[in-house]
């Protein structure tokens, strides 16, 4: 069953064909790079805190919430990055075709959701640079902020955006497995617990699932790609395998870097997960490999907190145009750098520890998730004109669904403890 069509505005994108028009090349470098923007972004500072803190309370039973972690993500973004793609549309822009109005409220929640995520990443950034320097975490924010705004409004911010992704995740992806060598972590245990854990606990789940694939997150690869043209059905297998790709390189990073605090964790260590400049995963690297390892954590930790503050800041200003529709590229830097400075402005403000509030916006953005999931979800089943002769798969719109019913209900459990960290 479908509704009749309601005619809507098709934002202009521009063709695969003179996109990348230089050739194949090209092509691969728009999706390495959305590749990273999503990777990246999805194993931030807040994941890297969620895993220290969770683990520390958890021990090896928090493999399963990375397990579970990743199949959502799975199933989330194949969904959302192939119905962009056909559509040729942003989310708000597909959610507002097939319910009037709901792309505001889409837009405006990820634009919340990113917000939040982004005075999270600031607060990581400067805990990373605390853990390398010394600096103060307020200080290093600042200056992370700073540097983030310098390189939107450098004039081909896009080119620089993308290598700094591709770069950041080089060097996070080396320092985690390093650090996790090191750790010699209980990898039976934690393999076991992944299928079969003592205990499941859904506000975690909610969490992490949120600080991964939540809010901003589920859109921001997809968006990447809708920029660079690379859209239409005959793009459909390259988006497809780029997604895979990406939600492959966050899984194993995110369970690398378990491993390597279940590691420390394990050998009897206990983290301290209050006080304003508490790090509990810079204290893991440091009981791991020494004042080095300590070190190359700070290093660690900036780099997914810089690379997360320009992804989040990116995808939450591309939902921008669902309020202002015809926004320039000018227009949109400049909107991301007051984005930026606005986050900066509350971090300072806000009396919440940063660690805690890391942990409070991977939850926030989980109970966001279904929200998105289940419109666009809608969209697909209810307007497939918008995507012209491109046929949604059923098994993988069946799981789609059954992804949002979960999470609608995760979401409901874990209302209560997620918003206590606030408090923290």
């Amino acid at each position: 069953m479908t509704m009749d069509p309601v005619p809507s505005p098709r934002p202009a994108v521009p063709a695969a064909s003179s996109t990348f028009g230089r050739g194949n090349e090209s092509k691969r470098f728009a999706l390495v790079s959305a590749v990273f923007l999503m990777a990246t972004a999805a194993s931030g500072p807040g994941f890297i805190t969620q895993t220290a803190t969770f683990t520390q309370t958890m021990g090896a039973a928090f493999a399963f919430g990375i397990l579970a972690s990743v199949i959502i993500d799975y199933i989330v973004q194949i969904n959302i990055w192939r119905i962009v793609a056909a559509t040729r549309m942003r989310a708000s822009d597909i959610a507002n075709a097939a319910i009037p109005g709901s792309g505001y409220l889409l837009a405006f929640l990820v634009i919340l959701g990113g917000l939040f995520f982004n005075i999270a990443n600031v607060a990581g950034a400067g805990l990373g640079l605390n853990a390398l320097v010394g600096l103060d975490p307020k200080i290093g924010g600042a200056l992370s902020a700073l540097l983030a705004i310098g390189i939107f409004l450098n004039k081909r911010a896009g080119g620089v955006m993308d290598r700094t992704m591709i770069a950041l995740g080089v060097i996070k992806i080396a320092l985690i497995l390093f650090v996790a060598y090191s750790a010699s972590p209980p990898v039976g245990e934690a393999l076991r617990q992944t299928v079969w854990p003592d205990t499941i606990d859904f506000p975690t789940i909610t969490t992490i699932v949120g600080g991964t694939v939540g809010g901003y997150l589920t859109y921001a690869g997809a968006h990447r790609l809708l920029d660079k043209g690379l859209v239409g059905k005959e793009n459909i297998p390259s988006v497809t395998k780029a997604a895979l790709n990406g939600i492959t390189v966050t899984g194993i990073m995110r369970f690398i870097l378990f491993l390597g605090i279940l590691g420390v964790v394990s050998s009897g260590v206990t983290l301290d997960l209050s006080g304003r400049t508490a790090n509990p995963a810079a204290q893991a690297f440091g009981h791991a490999v020494g004042e080095f390892g300590f070190r190359v954590f700070g290093l660690i930790f900036w780099a997914a907190g810089m690379s997360s503050i320009i992804g989040a800041a990116y995808t939450s200003v591309s939902f921008m145009t669902a309020f202002k529709t015809g926004m320039s590229d000018r227009a949109r830097s400049y909107a991301t750098v007051v984005f930026i400075s606005v986050s900066l402005a509350i971090f300072l403000l806000i009396g919440t520890t940063p660690a805690a509030l890391l942990v409070f916006v991977g939850g926030f953005n989980g109970l966001v998730l279904p929200i998105g999931l289940t419109i666009i979800l809608y969209a697909a089943w209810a307007r497939r004109d918008l995507m012209c002769d491109y046929r949604h798969p059923i098994w993988l719109f069946g799981l789609g669904v059954a992804t949002a019913a979960l999470t609608w209900w995760m979401g409901y459990r874990s209302i209560g403890p997620i918003f206590a960290f606030l408090s923290r």
